[in-house]
């Protein structure tokens, strides 16, 4: 955590025109750490994202912020296009005053200022259906905007990402170390996602045989990394492109739902709590393939359930990995909450297996009325 004075500093290393009133920590984020910049520009009150890269995970952060800059001016051009906002539609990088995407400090820190969306709010979880569909449209709308955009150019900020097969095999290697004694604990989780060791590789399987194409993908698509109009209540700006790589469209579809269709909280202690909603898997389903379906081929939307499970397990799957390792990827705010995070993800993926019949029929049903052409 940085004080507002620091914060003032770094500030003052970006291309802005206003004075600094004051950082405040802002958001829920995992990864970096994340400030509200309040400051004034020609005597009016303006706001400004300021975030501390965390350097553990992206270990290049040139290159990370290459990807965003060349996804945003990809998007940005689409929007000038369709007629859209340029100024909430879309992430604003501030550059630095000697021309570079990023600041780095004295101390190694990688820093970047984004303008803030005003008028807009993300949620942490479902208030109603309409929310969700408007995420769903959103989220389907970046897809869309990016569906001709050369995903193989795009550098891998963390590779294998979703490479479940990769995934599984540093799962069974911490497993082996159990560096922190903790594998003992947890037999059930281990036993349930050694069960599953098979059908979660099916999509990468499925990308490298060519039956799936690869896509700009998000990866990182959950609820609260889309903006949303306070007085129209659409998506407006898809946030968070720390992630933006090469993947599969039915990744970004199946976070979606791991995160949003759950009937409880990602740390649920309680798991008779959690389960897949049917009726917002359809509404996501919905608002999704209103958006993207047109550009998507006939076995991605066939898919799209797999892509729930497949998320569920592996995230899941990480959550445990993380615990094992002592929690060294995922910030906690108590000692145990990737375990709980596991369970939660787990119990899901067992409701899914249950559900699988429904949810392709739901997936079925919502492509029959999409448009031919």
């Amino acid at each position: 955590m940085f004080d507002s004075a620091h914060l003032c500093g770094i500030f003052q290393n970006f291309l802005v025109n206003a004075e600094y009133i004051e950082g405040l920590p802002y958001g829920c984020g995992h990864i970096n750490e994340t400030y509200a910049v309040r400051a004034t520009e020609n005597g009016q009150p303006v706001r400004y994202i300021l975030q501390c890269m965390n350097p553990t995970i992206f270990q290049s952060p040139e290159r990370l912020m290459d990807n965003i800059a060349r996804v945003t001016a990809h998007i940005r051009a689409k929007l000038v296009a369709e007629g859209g906002d340029l100024q909430r539609g879309v992430l604003t990088i501030v550059p630095t005053r000697d021309g570079k995407l990023m600041y780095t400090d004295d101390d190694g820190n990688n820093w970047r200022v984004y303008v803030f969306i005003e008028d807009a709010v993300s949620y942490q979880s479902i208030e109603n259906p309409q929310d969700f569909y408007a995420a769903a449209k959103a989220f389907g709308h970046f897809q869309k905007q990016l569906a001709d955009f050369d995903a193989a150019s795009l550098f891998e900020v963390i590779p294998n990402f979703h490479n479940t097969r990769a995934r599984f095999e540093t799962f069974e290697e911490v497993l082996e170390e159990d560096i922190k004694g903790r594998a003992e604990e947890v037999l059930r989780e281990i036993e349930f996602i050694q069960a599953r060791k098979k059908p979660m590789s099916r999509l990468v399987k499925m990308l490298e045989e060519g039956e799936l194409p690869l896509r700009v993908t998000h990866n990182d698509t959950k609820l609260n990394n889309v903006m949303i109009d306070e007085k129209t209540g659409e998506g407006i700006c898809i946030i968070d492109l720390d992630t933006v790589m090469p993947g599969l469209s039915l990744y970004d579809f199946g976070d979606s739902i791991r995160f949003g269709a759950s009937t409880a909280a990602e740390d649920e202690t309680d798991l008779s709590l959690v389960t897949m909603d049917l009726n917002l898997f359809e509404v996501y389903v919905k608002g999704f393939l209103e958006e993207v379906g047109a550009s998507l081929t006939e076995k991605e939307i066939e898919m799209l359930p797999w892509g729930a499970f497949t998320m569920t397990l592996e995230c899941g799957m990480r959550f445990l990995t993380d615990y094992l390792q002592g929690d060294t990827y995922f910030r906690i705010h108590y000692p145990d909450q990737n375990l709980d995070r596991c369970r939660t993800q787990l119990k899901l993926v067992a409701d899914m297996e249950e559900k699988m019949g429904e949810m392709e029929e739901i997936v079925r049903r919502v492509a029959s009325t999409l448009p031919t052409t």
